[in-house]
């Protein structure tokens, strides 16, 4: 066990990693849970395609409207604190949706207004968590801890938590509410017992200002810049696509509530084969031409699931995609933490973080409208066709990530 802490969690990172490590686990469990048996819960409570998909845009849409605000937020308070109580928050939300599903007093206005609550402080937690990691570790082993931290979320929030939570639904609807509630008070807790140094006294100007400053300072940096702009447009598209999956799942697939968690599954396995062979797959392959393989695949991924009606087919390319999306996500967050100055994280963390979801909420309206005039895999062409378009106009932007320094391309691999 001794060997499996050291391997997982260097005794040189501290404990604060070891604390910060456990938490974040524990709640990419609960949400995991979440993944599967939110979806479910509106697909049975919704009368159209149209709600389900405006589900997947009430979660996406909190950090696009006050993506900016929490960056602003968090760069000017305690983010310990601010991990804390938006945990705190997040679990009374629960609190009510879990109550009115005991109570047969559920209804899906009350899910939607839950989400959109759940996940405006969400956006506040998410970007002071985002920053400790660097506060914490040694900035040669920010790469490590960023793929300890991802490799969490593949495996509880991806892998474990989805069909765990569709077991639970089928088993009581409100089981897998009250199983995450309880996930995320215990991640809040743990978050408590980090350690934090002190932070340098820094001048605040207007919040317009230093929302200001933060994207000033991304546009004028071409490495965070290309990372920005890709993470948008491509979003558009995978949002369109994925607002309906549950619909897919079960419409064009045929797959139960079980066979839908089975889904993310086959996702963090992909990424859990990725996560493997990462640190070789750096040393041997270029940053930029990493990048631009992930394109391709995200754009075969969404031609593949439009033609299939095969369940095993769409698992497959499903855990493809999985092995993608940690590829890219590692790559991504690796270079700009190395790149955003300390004062600057919470910052530019966050116009990431509007830019994702902007570009999630934007597909999620055009996948919902598409699926119900036209039917669940319309969006998935799409998809396809936008990708295709994306692909050309960002493949010559990707060189950019070419010139990541070197340090950064090395320590990407996890290898010190």
């Amino acid at each position: 066990m001794g060997r499996l802490a050291e391997a997982v969690a260097p005794t040189r990172m501290g404990p604060s990693f070891r604390w910060l490590l456990g938490s974040s686990w524990t709640s990419n469990l609960g949400d995991g849970i979440a993944l599967a048996a939110g979806p479910l819960l509106v697909a049975r409570l919704a009368g159209s395609p149209f709600l389900v998909a405006l589900a997947a845009t009430l979660q996406w849409l909190p950090p696009l409207v006050l993506g900016l605000v929490a960056g602003v937020v968090t760069d000017r308070f305690d983010r310990r604190t601010l991990v804390v109580v938006t945990g705190l928050i997040r679990v009374a939300v629960l609190g009510v949706l879990i109550a009115s599903i005991v109570t047969d007093a559920v209804g899906i206005g009350l899910v939607l207004v839950a989400l959109f609550a759940f996940g405006v402080a969400e956006v506040f937690g998410d970007s002071a968590e985002a920053t400790l990691l660097p506060t914490v570790v040694h900035r040669d082993d920010l790469a490590i801890g960023n793929a300890r931290l991802m490799g969490g979320f593949v495996t509880m929030q991806n892998l474990v938590g989805p069909p765990l939570g569709a077991a639970l639904f089928a088993a009581g609807v409100a089981l897998p509410f009250v199983t995450q509630a309880v996930l995320l008070l215990a991640g809040a807790i743990l978050v408590t017992r980090i350690v934090l140094p002190p932070r340098p006294a820094r001048a605040t100007a207007a919040p317009h200002r230093e929302i200001g400053e933060a994207l000033r300072w991304t546009w004028a940096h071409a490495n965070v810049r290309t990372l920005v702009l890709t993470i948008l447009l491509f979003n558009v598209t995978y949002g369109a696509a994925w607002s309906v999956l549950v619909l897919y799942a079960r419409e064009r697939l045929g797959l139960d509530a079980l066979g839908y968690g089975a889904i993310t599954a086959v996702i963090a396995a992909g990424g859990i084969v990725a996560t493997v062979g990462y640190g070789a797959l750096t040393r041997r392959v270029a940053l930029a031409t990493l990048m631009r393989v992930g394109l391709l695949v995200e754009t075969a991924t969404h031609l593949a699931l439009a033609l299939t009606t095969t369940p095993w087919v769409a698992y497959v390319v499903f855990a493809v995609f999985g092995a993608h999306a940690f590829v890219w996500g590692t790559t991504s967050v690796a270079v700009r933490q190395r790149a955003v100055p300390q004062a600057l994280q919470g910052r530019v963390g966050s116009v990431n973080t509007v830019a994702t979801f902007g570009g999630l909420v934007l597909g999620s309206v055009i996948g919902g409208g598409l699926a119900e005039a036209l039917g669940v895999v319309a969006p998935f062409w799409f998809a396809f066709a936008g990708s295709v378009l994306l692909v050309v106009v960002l493949w010559g932007q990707l060189s950019h990530i070419a010139h990541a320094d070197a340090g950064a391309a090395r320590l990407a691999s996890g290898d010190r």
